[in-house]
């Protein structure tokens, strides 16, 4: 029943200073100048075990933020997310210091090639025993094009058409090529791998073209634990059709709980068991012994705070230059190639510069929560059982103080609550979220490009499979959608 949910938890991180909490790198207990130190990761690991974290969620960009006064001026000055640093580089260290602690990288689809993607990350899947996930983005941001050598950002729907590509191409890698029972290991027939259970991929798409034999063995889990943030249609239709997590903006509660019905009814349309998707909303939160003394803590981080540094990445996420607004001008809705869910709060709503700076007076856009543990835990439960979420993606302020603050004020009273868990379970990162195993579920489209043993019919079906146009493919899963509903 929804008010016994367990809370999930991910600290959400970056490979770099400035993250969403923009300017507290100034503040003099800030560790994250430190970013590009290996015991800076492998401490937070530690720290986040001992506070049975579910995750560290780690966010990248390919591209910088120069939409703002059309220059990276100020973002150099604040370390607006540059420098930033490759995030799948840190995961080796911090696995090899924890036990239990899951790993969601982001990586931007774009500018990847799907087989050495793909091998990276069956490769961190057996490092960690199992606790790789990765976060599906398609980017944003026109820097990002530039950078890598395209003509600019290619329309937000065709992003979506060639993520849809390169993930199935993905799932032909780690769930295709390789039979389950293929690696023997026997010493004394000097057989290492059975050369029958393992077949060539043959992939002729729109985008992608791939033949041959995926060159890691299976993983513990096979396909990563997938997370993904798409709000707008196709965005979600994406979503709903491959994550496992899925994350949401949001301050209201009633626009939160909208959100995630839609979500699980597509999810649900789409053939899939709508509770098997984990649903997490972003939140800032600053805490310590006492409310006044939370409120004190905070007064004290408004201080090195940088608001208009929150006004400058923002203004890349929807793609508008804010700085030629005046303060208390309302600021129009136009469409661009960014993030649609972000962009659209201009047409809902009159929102002014004023508006975003007081939003942003921790320097991030963030939903704020402030007070002793009792207080925080009890906001956080209420959102919980209000909304149908199921988990929180915790942003830093002051490195790592937040953190410890947060372990040592609100975990033990969500425990107390019933609310949290006081031990890990054992198992891989999906099997902890989603209590169904190692692998995705039969429902789940994966499903139609594992390798199949059961007839030569399947056998060769699947080949046939292998080839499909895209428009073909979505016939396939048509049906398989009606058969669930059947």
């Amino acid at each position: 029943m929804t008010q016994h949910k367990k809370i999930l938890l991910n600290a959400f991180d970056m490979n770099s200073v400035g993250h969403i909490n923009h300017g507290l790198w100034t503040h003099p207990r800030d560790q994250s100048h430190r970013f590009d130190e290996l015991s800076y990761w492998t401490d937070l690991a530690k720290t986040l075990e001992a506070g049975l974290f579910d995750g560290l969620f780690i966010a990248d960009i390919t591209g910088v933020y120069d939409v703002y006064q059309n220059n990276i001026e100020l973002t150099l000055k604040e370390s607006i997310q540059l420098p930033s640093h490759d995030p799948s580089t840190l995961v080796s260290a911090m696995a090899a210091v924890t036990q239990h602690l899951g790993f969601g990288i982001t990586v931007n689809l774009s500018y990847e090639s799907p087989y050495q993607f793909a091998r990276r990350f069956a490769s961190l899947d057996h490092l960690t025993q199992g606790r790789i996930g990765w976060n599906i983005v398609t980017g944003y941001l026109d820097s990002a094009e530039r950078l890598i050598g395209q003509q600019g950002l290619k329309d937000h729907d065709l992003r979506y058409e060639q993520a849809e590509e390169f993930v199935e191409l993905c799932y032909k890698f780690w769930e295709g090529s390789w039979e389950n029972d293929a690696v023997l290991k026997d010493k004394t027939q000097r057989i290492f791998t059975d050369p029958k259970k393992v077949h060539p991929i043959q992939h002729q798409g729109r985008f992608y073209q791939s033949q041959g034999v995926f060159q890691v063995s299976p993983s513990p889990q096979r396909t990563p634990v997938l997370f993904q943030a798409g709000a707008s249609p196709k965005g979600l239709s994406f979503a709903t059709h491959h994550a496992e997590g899925i994350f949401i903006g949001g301050d209201q509660p009633e626009k939160i709980k909208k959100q995630v019905d839609q979500i699980r009814a597509l999810a649900q349309a789409q053939g899939r068991n709508p509770e098997d998707i984990k649903i997490f909303v972003g939140i800032t939160v600053v805490t310590a012994e006492t409310d006044q003394l939370a409120q004190d803590k905070l007064a004290e981080y408004q201080a090195y705070a940088s608001p208009e540094a929150g006004l400058a990445h923002y203004s890349s996420s929807v793609g508008i230059d804010l700085s030629k607004f005046s303060d208390d001008e309302a600021i129009p809705y136009q469409k661009t190639n960014s993030i649609a869910s972000v962009n659209n709060k201009f047409k809902e709503q009159s929102i002014t510069v004023n508006d975003l700076k007081a939003q942003h007076s921790l320097g991030g856009r963030y939903p704020l929560i402030v007070g002793s543990g009792t207080t925080v835990a009890e906001k956080l439960i209420q959102l919980i059982d209000e909304t149908g979420i199921d988990g929180f993606n915790l942003t830093r302020t002051v490195a790592p103080e937040s953190h410890h603050d947060f372990i040592r004020w609100v975990i033990p009273e969500l425990q107390q609550r019933g609310r949290y868990k006081t031990a890990y379970e054992h198992g891989t990162l999906r099997h902890k979220l989603i209590q169904h195993g190692d692998h995705l579920a039969v429902e789940h489209p994966v499903n139609h490009f594992r390798y199949q043993t059961s007839s030569h019919e399947t056998e060769s079906s699947l080949n046939t499979d292998v080839t499909l146009q895209q428009d073909e493919h979505q016939k396939i899963q048509t049906q398989h959608s009606e058969k669930q509903f059947a």
